[in-house]
């Protein structure tokens, strides 16, 4: 029996120091509070683990503690660890999201609308790397200090960006503010000679150097109008490329309408070419053989005007 207690007292005052020697550093470490905890460092640090040891990195940042580091931060707090080697190293790394490029621009218009900025200018801020606030975080976004050339479009302004779990992050920006123009672009691949539908085509601001002479700059200038060359997706329309549809075409049945006051006349015939509507095109009369010009006036409908005469003669068909 006094053995046994012998042994007992011996070995108590060891177990509070075992307990201790479990402490270890965590080889990755994710924080989401601008505070940097012991407990975040080291695993198992007890009761000392809520102790704060610095700052976290900052959002989207990460911060790498050596081994000397380590080691010195297990003696400033008591945790009675010791390097097993000397390459032990804790990743500590803080999640963040970067500021869309969206309320960047938007906050820079608020400031620089006042000052006379073309509301369909694009902002060219040129390489930008955004200001990252922390992951869960609200971001409120300005500019202040903005100035703008209007002879130029040269503009600096400084953004503002306040989140909570941050210091309040400024970043001068300078740019240029660039005319643009409204141009129609094809939405998808078009083949030659199709028919432009709603969907092929949209209205975009591009910038104005890009946009060239004779280029489309309104929907209903390009559906409804035939291809005179492919297009590629994202290609802007110009009126050289595009021809009304036609509404005969050649070899094709067509209605010969013959109309005077009183009188409606049609007979079939067949067109010689395609063509578009208010376009005269040549139509043999399939009755006589004989060849007439007409207006195309409607989809496989071409009206004679009374008193036309044959262009061609039956016998010379």
């Amino acid at each position: 029996m006094r053995a046994l207690f012998a042994l007992f007292a011996f070995l108590a005052p060891l177990a509070p120091a075992a307990a201790q020697e479990m402490a270890a550093p965590r080889p990755l470490s994710v924080v989401e509070e601008p505070v940097l905890r012991l407990g975040d460092v080291f695993e198992n640090a007890g009761p000392k683990a809520g102790q704060a040891i610095g700052a976290a990195p900052a959002p989207g940042r990460r911060l790498v503690l050596d081994t000397a580091q380590l080691s010195a931060l297990a003696r400033a707090h008591g945790l009675p660890w010791r390097p097993l080697s000397a390459h032990e190293r804790t990743v500590v790394e803080r999640p963040g999201r970067a500021v869309p490029r969206e309320e960047i621009d938007a906050a820079l218009r608020a400031d620089l609308s006042r000052l006379g900025l073309d509301p369909d200018s694009e902002l060219d801020l040129g390489p930008l790397l955004p200001p990252v606030v922390p992951s869960a975080a609200l971001a409120q976004v300005s500019a202040e200090n903005t100035a703008l050339d209007a002879a130029t479009g040269r503009f600096s302004s400084t953004l503002v960006v306040l989140a909570g779990g941050m210091p309040t992050a400024r970043m001068r920006l300078s740019g240029r503010a660039v005319p643009t123009r409204p141009a129609v672009v094809a939405t998808r691949r078009i083949g030659l000679g199709e028919v432009v539908g709603a969907g092929d085509a949209r209205l975009v601001r591009l910038r104005a150097e890009r946009v060239r002479p004779g280029t489309a700059e309104r929907l209903d200038e390009v559906v409804g109008q035939r291809l005179r060359r492919p297009m590629a997706a994202e290609m802007p329309f110009a009126a050289a490329d595009l021809a009304p549809p036609p509404l005969v075409e050649k070899n094709a049945p067509v209605a010969l309408v013959l109309e005077a006051p009183g009188l409606s006349l049609s007979v079939q015939g067949r067109a010689l070419e395609s063509a578009p509507r208010g376009a005269v095109v040549s139509v043999m009369n399939l009755a006589s053989r004989s060849v007439v010009e007409g207006e195309v006036v409607g989809t496989g409908r071409v009206r004679v005007l009374m008193g036309s005469t044959p262009t061609v003669a039956a016998s010379a068909r």
